[in-house]
């Protein structure tokens, strides 16, 4: 029987994103990409460079069985344990969402209205991404995170540790532990109808925390509560930035009209959807 012939790591690469196309994996070039860096910890250059060396048998039975896993759509970022936001390495895991691009729209849009001095709250924080980009990008800004789940804010706290970022964390739903007013609260709840989850990528729908997606009926359950709530925890003049998803710009719009909020934007993110709503709490009045 003729013996098992090592391969070269194109081969291997090759092979790979044969392999995630047939799985239907979107992106099936850039995930056998990194998968292979991952493993191999080379980088592109020394790749391009050495492509016909042999790979060591060890990493090459190792790359194969991320492969596999990754051809079952278990999320790239829970195969590797991080995912890169707003410039920082996060580690993630099934108990969080894996942090988008787009979300960093909302970062940009905090840091538009944010000082020294001030207090900002995270609320569904989950790895702390949010929170986290926004205290890294802001001196003398203090900033508390909170989430619900226990598994979460483990992440988070793990996050802000490895980042040399000081924050405090809180297990709560939304503001029932929550103590104190904020200058700035941010927030990127669930917004997913219940009756679209099911019809997400594998990725999302078996891999990512069911509790960090369902928006409930309308997608807009957590933005009226907070909104409900915000007026006892925002600072008069201060500001409320909300994650939406990109048909929910004019109910964000209608819903913080009706609690006072005024300067109201809706801002896209870089596809051109709607991505955060923003609004001021009215600095003359109380609601």
């Amino acid at each position: 029987m003729a013996e098992k012939r090592e391969k070269s790591l194109k081969e291997l690469l090759d092979s790979g994103i044969l392999y995630l196309n047939g799985k239907g994996v979107r992106d099936a070039g850039t995930d056998a990409w990194l998968l292979m860096e991952e493993v191999f910890r080379i980088s592109r250059s020394w790749y391009f460079a050495h492509s016909d060396t042999v790979a060591e048998a060890a990493k090459a039975e190792a790359y194969q069985a991320l492969l596999a896993r990754r051809g079952e759509r278990i999320p790239l970022q829970h195969l590797t344990g991080n995912a890169w936001f707003y410039g920082l390495p996060f580690t993630v895991n099934e108990h969080v969402l894996i942090p988008r691009q787009d979300t960093e729209t909302l970062v940009e849009q905090a840091l538009r209205h944010v000082g020294p001095g001030m207090r900002v709250l995270d609320l569904c924080t989950g790895s702390g991404c949010i929170l986290l980009s926004v205290l890294a990008n802001c001196e003398g800004v203090s900033g508390v995170g909170v989430d619900l789940s226990e598994q979460a804010l483990e992440v988070a706290k793990k996050n802000a540790s490895d980042l040399k970022i000081e924050a405090e964390f809180c297990q709560s739903d939304l503001f029932d532990q929550v103590e104190g007013t904020f200058d700035l609260i941010l927030s990127n709840p669930p917004y997913i109808r219940t009756d679209v989850i099911p019809t997400l990528m594998p990725e999302v729908r078996d891999h990512e925390p069911w509790m960090a997606l369902d928006g409930k009926e309308d997608g807009l359950y957590f933005y009226r509560k907070i909104l409900e709530q915000a007026a006892g925890f925002l600072v008069l003049g201060g500001w409320l930035c909300f994650e939406i998803g990109y048909d929910q710009g004019e109910d964000l719009r209608g819903l913080m009209e009706q609690h006072n909020m005024e300067e109201i934007e809706i801002i896209k993110d870089l596809a051109g959807l709607d991505r955060v709503a923003v609004g001021r709490r009215r600095p003359d009045r109380r609601p």
